[in-house]
């Protein structure tokens, strides 16, 4: 039985040798955890024999305690705790924390039973098995485990990040969260949203985006058929990996730049490719390569596979080496040609339709990851006091939040607008129709993104510099956001390219 204590027993506990305070109505003992207090002592000696309650979360997020939970020895005497420990799975009551299709009581008419289940199992699974691991990835560096992998594959999360399609009929999702025929665009956008809740920006690329950007190439357009279901087999199951290599040292958002060049043989049996990539997501721990060369007329785009001439190395950027950030060398590689996807020089149909689903699942994390920043926010202006008031008290501080908040909902709105035409077109049209305002979303969504994390380092300070404790989630959002504004096509170039697309379609009666 939990015991019970007067805070006037609290009270006596003030000593060198016996230190306890309250928080939350919680008696803590920590005599013995003085001197291994992060903080160091003087802070604990503070407050002892104290209710430490306003001090702690003026300071403190409430999840720490739970790493300290063997040092609560007891509650206070007819009080209860106010604050309320999340579990996996749980929505969060802060306001703007979640879309307002997860807020009641606000109604929105793309989403149904089947998205709501979808969504809980998925943040269940994130919260209890991508999180934990994301976060140690994040620190140490190293590549995601074969053992998520194996997990997400059996969950059939790895078939459901590639959107809708043939390939998820049959296949179990999340417990029969969801069946693979109705699957659509709105349950890929809640897959996109819940698994960024991590908040590991490195390791969100680590965690296989190199097979959401690389696969559907392979789907969409390998002629082999047999090879292809081989190939998706194996990457499915999670025993193979792919990544998509089409930026070069000298071609990143411009794609009719490349210099990788594949030249066929004398027999027309295989292509030799030589030249080199850079910034490849996942390439360092990748089996297959879809790869953007230069052949005799134009582009093309060949599948290539681990072996003899392809060498990789890690390339250091701003955010953690999880996400596997490659440099590759093709040096006389020799590849079939029913490793081509698509039509010989013809691949810039098959890059830029390709571009479409990476540029909106870009979206769909950027904007979750700021909502995530709206939530950290409102936590910590709600807690924080200054001058003797919460951070909440002050208008300018209110005017901060407003903007971020507005900016988030906004391009959720326009999110889910663009999804539901995804749902309503084929894959071709999306092609046709969606390149210019996907181009446009993600250049504003990026913009917002921008906005969202300078906010929000004034808001939290030093910790929102700082990549422990309270502004880490804050910290690593104002590193990392730059990583969607220039992957999978620049600001600049999207912007022009939403502009060029509309000036295609103005009626010349206009003119």
């Amino acid at each position: 039985m939990t015991q019970t204590f007067s805070r006037d027993d609290v009270a006596k506990h003030n000593t060198e040798d016996s230190l306890w305070f309250v928080i939350d109505a919680k008696v803590y003992d920590v005599s013995e955890f003085v001197d291994a207090h992060p903080g160091g002592e003087a802070v604990l000696r503070q407050v002892a024999g104290t209710d430490a309650t306003v001090a702690f979360y003026n300071l403190h997020r409430h999840e720490v305690l739970t790493k300290y939970e063997d040092l609560c020895i007891g509650t206070l005497q007819g009080e209860k705790s106010q604050v309320i420990t999340p579990q996996p799975g749980d929505l969060s009551t802060v306001p703007y924390a979640e879309p307002l299709w997860l807020t009641p009581p606000f109604k929105n008419p793309y989403y149904n039973d089947s998205h709501r289940r979808l969504q809980k199992a998925m943040r269940v699974f994130t919260d209890k098995y991508i999180t934990p691991e994301a976060q140690a990835r994040e620190k140490d560096g190293q590549y995601i485990s074969q053992e998520l992998i194996d997990r997400m594959s059996k969950e059939g999360i790895l078939h459901m990040r590639m959107g809708p399609g043939k390939h998820l009929h049959g296949v179990e999702l999340l417990g029969d969260a969801v069946k693979g025929e109705e699957f659509d665009y709105f349950h890929d956008l809640i897959m996109g949203q819940e698994g960024v809740r991590a908040n590991a920006r490195g390791f969100q690329d680590g965690n296989m985006a190199g097979m959401v950007i690389g696969l559907s190439a392979v789907m969409n357009f390998m002629k082999d058929q047999k090879r292809k279901k081989a190939i998706m087999d194996e990457v499915f199951s999670g025993k193979k990996k792919i990544c998509l290599a089409i930026t070069e040292a000298f071609a990143g958002s411009d794609v009719a730049g490349l210099r990788t060049t594949a030249t066929k043989t004398a027999d027309g049996k295989h292509y030799i490719v030589n030249g080199t990539k850079k910034w490849i997501t996942n390439g360092v721990f990748s089996d297959y390569f879809v790869t953007g060369v230069k052949t005799d007329k134009g582009l093309s785009v060949l599948l290539i596979e681990r072996g003899e001439g392809v060498e990789t190395k890690p390339i250091k950027t701003s955010y953690s080496p999880a996400a596997g950030t490659t440099y590759i060398t093709y040096d006389n590689v020799k590849v079939p040609v029913e490793n081509l996807l698509g039509e010989e020089n013809r691949g810039i149909y098959v890059i830029l339709s390709n571009f479409n689903h990476e540029r909106w699942t870009m979206v769909c994390g950027t904007t979750r990851m700021m909502r995530t920043v709206v939530e950290e926010c409102l936590k910590w202006c709600h807690q924080r006091i200054v001058f003797g008031k919460r951070l909440i008290d002050q208008p300018v501080i209110r005017q901060k939040l407003a903007k971020m908040i507005a900016l988030t909902e906004s391009h959720q709105s326009w999110l889910e607008t663009i999804t539901y035409q995804m749902c309503n077109m084929a894959y071709k049209d999306q092609a046709t129709y969606l390149g210019g305002p996907i181009g446009l979303l993600k250049m504003s969504a990026t913009r917002a993104a921008h906005e969202v994390a300078d906010e929000s380092v004034q808001i939290f300070g030093g910790r929102g510099l700082t990549q422990s404790g309270m502004g880490s989630v804050i910290e690593m959002f104002h590193r990392t956001y730059k990583f969607d504004a220039i992957l999978g096509g620049a600001e600049e170039v999207l912007g022009d390219l939403g502009v060029r697309q509309a000036m295609r379609m103005m009626p010349k009666a206009m003119l």
